[in-house]
């Protein structure tokens, strides 16, 4: 592949499908905005690969050439999935691809990642009034029969919406600082703030030409189901920037919040405690 390849992650209700949106005024990338099965479609073909008979054996009798030739499949499967692009950088958004950063610099050293990041008390409240407004469809893990306090709990268990991301996040403290450099966190509140220069920070670190977007003419493209995640994530786009309502939650919620997760306002908003 010879274009810079970027990816979209990070947590729920925090700005990707925004971010997307921006990234896809600018004349250099493509970014269709939809979560991609890309990611996914690499991660099954390493398990199943992994599980093969007849791999494991030839494995055993020429590693480093069957290894090479694994390796050469996984590159080519993901440099083919955009090869019909002619743009210069190509953005691809799946939550997972922080989880698999490794992996993924494996197959291309040169990828990096944006990760979006918003206060996590209001990333609860945006999807507890989803929630309230459709209040007679379930969460697709089944989260409607528990109360607040207990779907905020739920919320943020490891293999949930939030907490499986959030962990991903955590664990980039344990990565090398070379894989560290490959990873750019983009705060919600600073996109709604102040999109021009910070669409312009990023351009700079993706290594592109700067592009002055106007935030009041954005180009609206088709989104990504709804109906997938019974409308509890929306992904609605508009023509222009305008900030949400700000959330007020519970004061259990958000003490639940805070205490569980205060390594993440120490990092990301040590001045909101």
């Amino acid at each position: 592949m010879s274009a810079q390849f970027v990816g979209v992650c990070g947590l729920p209700r925090a700005g990707s499908t925004l971010l997307c949106q921006l990234l896809a005024e600018h004349p250099d990338i493509h970014c269709e905005g939809h979560s991609s099965p890309l990611c996914n479609a690499l991660l099954a073909t390493r398990r199943s690969i992994s599980d093969d008979s007849f791999m494991l054996s030839q494995l055993d009798v020429q590693f480093d050439t069957t290894y090479g030739h694994l390796h050469t499949a996984l590159q080519g499967f993901l440099n083919g999935w955009y090869a019909g692009t002619n743009k210069p950088v190509i953005v691809d958004k799946n939550r997972a691809w922080l989880h698999c950063i490794e992996f993924l610099l494996r197959l291309q050293p040169n990828a990096k990642l944006l990760v979006s990041i918003r206060d996590l008390g209001q990333i609860y409240g945006s999807i507890e009034a989803q929630h309230q407004k459709t209040i007679l469809l379930d969460f697709i893990d089944h989260l409607a029969d528990f109360d607040r306090l207990g779907r905020a709990d739920q919320l943020f268990a490891k293999d949930k919406a939030i907490g499986a991301p959030l962990s991903s996040i955590q664990s980039v403290q344990d990565l090398p600082q070379q894989v560290k450099d490959r990873i750019y966190f983009v705060r919600f509140e600073n996109l709604l703030a102040q999109p021009v220069e910070t669409m312009s920070h990023i351009y700079q670190w993706l290594g592109m030409k700067d592009y002055k977007l106007n935030p009041n003419q954005l180009t609206v493209r088709p989104h990504e189901s709804d109906s997938h995640f019974r409308h509890k994530y929306l992904h609605t786009l508009h023509s222009s920037i305008t900030p949400p309502r700000r959330h007020e939650n519970p004061q259990r919620v958000e003490d639940l919040i805070r205490k569980a997760c205060a390594w993440y306002y120490d990092w990301f908003y040590p001045t909101a405690k």
